[in-house]
């Protein structure tokens, strides 16, 4: 008798899988799917203005919102469902315009992803639109755009180094050559502008470590103050622009450590410049201690260091087991805990004027997001927002109201204003007719043992009332792993789109369990650096097997129908339910999953050799599906982007090579130069079309509606 056999199944049974009783409105993937996704909010520096990234449906559009009604409005129209993304938004001094990059990075060879296979190729380049009147023009190749002091100046990074532009007139079409700015060895990235605009700072990564650069405008002269063996980077200018702090992380040499847990190691530090020094002195302001919160854990935010007006720094840090903002006076003495409690703080922005944070977090709603502000100052911060909804990506506008993207259970991402206590929607205008808001159900939380009895969080989508009898049941397990799916729309496109479909699967009668696995974040460092995970042991598969077995104990679950679905991460733990535990799990959905940890390390780490220390390569491999592929029977729809930079290829090619060999039904859909996150939203349809479908054929239930 198996493992998972010999847990004691509770819960009486019902007859058979019944149909919905007449009068349910069933909604297309198209509907559901169908919803604008919101991304890249920016404050301007000065005025009222707030910017973001449309996409809808694959086409990409940039809308901007200015006070005093903040109505949004689009300012370019510049793409097609084609897989060029639009991203790194950057506003110049004066908010007149608004710097932006399209196209995605290249692979490891150096092609930019093209998804629909444009013949004429795709270019990664940065443009620049006039507000006023939706001019735009293009400026270089390139990526990380930043205006200089002028606002008629831009920097860039092209070929890993900083380049000039002129942004150049829009009538007349006359404009300079962009020309490189700086010349140096490394990789030039987080280029940070003094705010007298005299210097720029940068980190140049150099592979084995990292600087933070200074380069004086005036002076036409490069310097590496500071310099180490260590990895360098976030830099960020006080106030006055006399001095640079930044995140210093140790060196190390040897085996890698990525995808298993890691929760002390030797502390990181932060260190200040003073320019106005002679020799531009570099010293250590702070340093953490041995134990939780040596390791650095980062913000969800474009830097990781605030400097404040009263000359005091906010930064992160996770001495109590949780990620948390701390303050320390420029001129040093002790931290000082700015938001204590059983919570993680996760994305950061300051205020115009430096004098406070805006963050969320997930303080006393562990499952959602909601807002607080707090200044160096204050003993505890200040809640903005609560209740049912989810806040994320805050901005603070010159008015002092906060921007942010905005949820719930039924209600998708959409860009929304707190001014003066009250809520208002920047874009409901855009949400697409027809979609089905009122058709959706609420997840609500639950909590669940795993196999070996740590608690788990997850949320449950059950099927309307009219689906009686017992329902075919769905596992889905996000990806990262450093992910926490949420009691409503998620603030990640991918997680957004997997969202709608755990929606669409449980309106067809399906009960629907969303796992946060161990692994993922927040709940504390402990959770997230679990012993054995990922390479070091999938202690996760303890969390697979515990949701399987919850829903099988589930009066309304047929025990016999249960499947597994999950992207990258999550495909990896669909493959190793599959691989370990076919008795439970009767179908599965594997998307871009990890088969052969060995091999995925190497794709992040190509200086990782699995000879270099033999006992860590066994046990990757131990945990991977394909030590396990022999006990794997039940069927399994197996998705994958041949340009997937994040999960290589061969992890999909391997596996059919070996479920074919012991004659385990596979169906294959492959989708030729996607990358990753599929770029293309007919892609999105296409791959979820073929995972309904496969699920309910193969687990029954009521035939879904497919989009034309």
């Amino acid at each position: 008798m198996s493992f998972v056999r010999s847990f004691l199944v509770v819960g009486c049974l019902f007859l058979g899988l019944v149909a919905p009783v007449a009068g349910a409105e069933p909604f297309t993937l198209e509907q559901i799917m169908g919803s604008p996704f919101p991304s890249g909010l920016v404050a301007s520096p000065v005025g009222d203005k707030v910017a973001w990234v449309f996409n809808h449906k694959g086409q990409r559009d940039i809308w901007v919102s200015s006070s005093p009604d903040y109505v949004g409005g689009p300012v370019i129209d510049l793409t097609a469902d084609d897989g060029q993304e639009i991203g790194a938004l950057a506003w110049s001094p004066d908010g007149l315009f608004l710097a932006f990059v399209r196209g995605g990075p290249p692979n490891s060879a150096g092609e930019l992803p093209n998804p629909v296979g444009d013949p004429s190729g795709v270019e990664r380049s940065v443009w620049v639109v006039r507000i006023r009147d939706s001019l735009m023009r293009r400026i270089d190749e390139g990526s990380s755009p930043l205006f200089m002091a002028d606002g008629r100046h831009l920097a860039y990074i092209k070929e890993g180094k900083v380049w000039l532009s002129e942004v150049g007139s829009f009538e007349s079409g006359s404009v300079a050559l962009p020309s490189q700015l700086i010349e140096g060895r490394g990789t030039f990235g987080s280029l940070r502008l003094s705010p007298d605009g005299r210097r720029l700072a940068f980190v140049s990564d150099r592979g084995s470590h990292s600087f933070v650069g200074i380069y004086d405008f005036r002076q036409d002269q490069l310097s590496y103050p500071d310099a180490s063996v260590d990895r360098d980077t976030s830099p960020v200018w006080s106030p006055d622009g006399s001095r640079v702090a930044f995140v210093r992380l140790p060196a190390r040499v040897g085996p890698t450590s990525i995808f298993t847990a890691l929760r002390e190691g030797t502390p990181w530090s932060i260190r200040l410049i003073d320019l106005e020094s002679e020799a531009h002195e570099g010293f250590e302001l702070w340093r953490a201690v041995h134990g939780p919160g040596s390791v650095f854990r980062g913000l969800v935010a474009d830097r990781q260091l605030f400097w404040t007006r009263d000359d005091s720094l906010i930064f992160p840090w996770e001495l109590d087991g949780w990620t948390h903002l701390y303050t320390i006076p420029a001129a040093g003495g002790p931290p000082r805990l700015l938001t204590p409690g059983a919570f993680e703080v996760e994305a950061v922005s300051m205020a115009p004027d430096r004098s406070y944070v805006v963050f969320s977090s997930n303080e006393a709603d562990i499952d959602r997001r909601h807002l607080w502000r707090v200044r160096p100052g204050d003993l505890r911060p200040t809640p903005l927002t609560r209740g049912e909804s989810i806040e994320q990506s805050p901005v603070v506008v010159g008015d002092g109201s906060v921007i942010f993207l905005s949820s719930d259970g039924k209600r998708p991402l959409e860009p929304a204003i707190l001014s003066d206590g009250e809520v208002r929607l920047l874009a409901s205008s855009l949400q697409s007719p027809g979609f089905p808001t009122d058709s959706l159900v609420e997840p609500r939380q639950v909590l669940f043992p795993a196999a070996d009895g740590m608690t788990i969080h997850g949320q449950l989508f059950e099927p309307p009332p009219e689906y009686i009898g017992q329902r075919p049941a769905l596992v889905f397990f996000h990806g990262g792993s450093r992910r926490q799916m949420l009691l409503g729309w998620h603030y990640s496109s991918y997680y957004h789109k997997c969202y709608a479909f755990n929606q669409f699967m449980a309106s067809r009668g399906f009960v629907v369990l969303s796992v946060n696995y161990r692994s993922g974040i927040g709940y504390g460092l402990g959770f997230r650096e679990a012993q054995g995970y990922g390479a070091s042991g999938a202690s996760e598969f303890q969390d697979v097997l515990g949701a399987g077995l919850f829903l099988r104990s589930m009066p309304r679950v047929d025990g016999g129908a249960i499947a597994a679905w999950g992207g990258s991460y999550g495909g990896y733990l669909t493959a190793l339910a599959l691989a370990r535990a076919s008795d439970l799990y009767a179908a599965g959905v594997d998307v871009h999953g990890v088969h052969d940890w060995r091999r995925t390390i190497k794709n992040f780490v190509p200086s990782y050799n699995p000879l270099e220390d033999p006992e860590s390569a066994r046990v990757a491999f131990e945990a991977s599906p394909l030590a396990s592929v022999d006990t794997w029977r039940s069927p399994v729809l197996l998705v994958h982007g041949d340009d997937d930079r994040n999960v290589p290829f061969l992890e999909t090619i391997e596996l059919v090579q070996k479920l074919r060999e012991q004659a385990v039904e596979i169906e294959i859909l492959v989708l030729p130069d996607e990358v990753h996150g599929f770029l293309v939203h007919r892609h999105w349809l296409e791959v979820f079309e073929r995972a309904s479908e496969f699920l309910v054929r193969r687990l029954g239930g009521q035939e879904p509606e497919t989009s034309d």
